[in-house]
């Protein structure tokens, strides 16, 4: 079932999505050559409960920590930990969720850690302009596939793989909500696109192959070919006027400044 929110609960899903903003860009202080991802998760937890909100990935299903940690050929699901030290020219996707005021806020980052070659940073690119291009069909009375199929076609444009195995989502007072938002499909299939609605748009590109497997960690995913793979998140809301962006890059911008992506 597909939930659509007030004026009112839109506003509460923006400060949400604004704390977890504004987490990364805390975050994007401390990305470099030598830190490990599970300190980084430390340093989300901490500033996610000093500013009065739960991490929502904690304990979700079972998830172990606070942040997703995926390491170059890792897709999602990388769990933090202290045997992960980031390298110069890795690249390192951090999917940070928050629960504030009863709604989830959600929204995902691929850094570069120090100097990356510059074949990576073209995927980095590549799924950034994406995401914007799926979010740019997210309109009233338009549909889910509308989106899929834009990030879809830009992707394979360029070259790049899209993965099948998993969505972006609906949000609200739950993580996942319906409808599913794929990264792949054909314009005006899907769920119809109705004022209120929240959804998750997160293009999960791959250099090489589309075909990733599962860690025996039971939650880590990466490419089956071991080449890198890019992931970019924001949560929008469908309004009358065009599809309003709830989360937001500007303050790991203002950190990484001339590095951004």
């Amino acid at each position: 079932m597909i939930y659509l929110k007030t004026d009112e609960e839109i506003e509460l899903m923006r400060l949400a999505n604004r704390l977890v903003a504004e987490t990364q860009g805390e975050l994007a202080k401390h990305i470099r050559p030598g830190v490990t991802t599970l300190q980084l998760d430390k340093i989300a937890e901490e500033f996610i409960r000093d500013h009065g909100a739960t991490p929502a990935f904690l304990g979700y299903n079972g998830f172990p920590n606070s942040l997703c940690t995926s390491v170059n050929e890792q897709v999602v699901h990388g769990i933090p930990s202290a045997g992960t030290v980031l390298k110069e020219g890795d690249i390192v996707s951090i999917d940070c969720g928050t629960v504030l005021n009863g709604f989830v806020g959600d929204s995902a980052y691929t850094f570069c850690v120090g100097e990356v070659d510059p074949a990576v940073k073209r995927l980095l690119q590549v799924t950034k302009e994406a995401l914007y291009l799926g979010i740019k069909q997210a309109i009233e009375g338009r549909r889910v596939g509308d989106i899929s199929c834009a990030v879809q076609t830009h992707c394979e444009s360029k070259g790049y793989a899209v993965v099948r195995e998993l969505v972006g989502h609906g949000i609200g007072r739950k993580m996942h909500e319906d409808p599913e938002v794929p990264n792949y499909g054909r314009r005006g299939q899907g769920a119809l696109l109705r004022s209120g609605m929240c959804i998750c748009i997160e293009p999960m590109i791959n250099m090489g192959s589309k075909n990733v497997v599962l860690e025996k960690d039971g939650w880590t995913v990466r490419t089956k070919d071991r080449k890198c793979s890019a992931h970019f998140e924001h949560c929008i809301a469908i309004r009358p006027d065009g599809p309003q962006i709830l989360s937001s890059f500007e303050f790991l911008d203002k950190v990484l400044e001339n590095n951004v992506i």
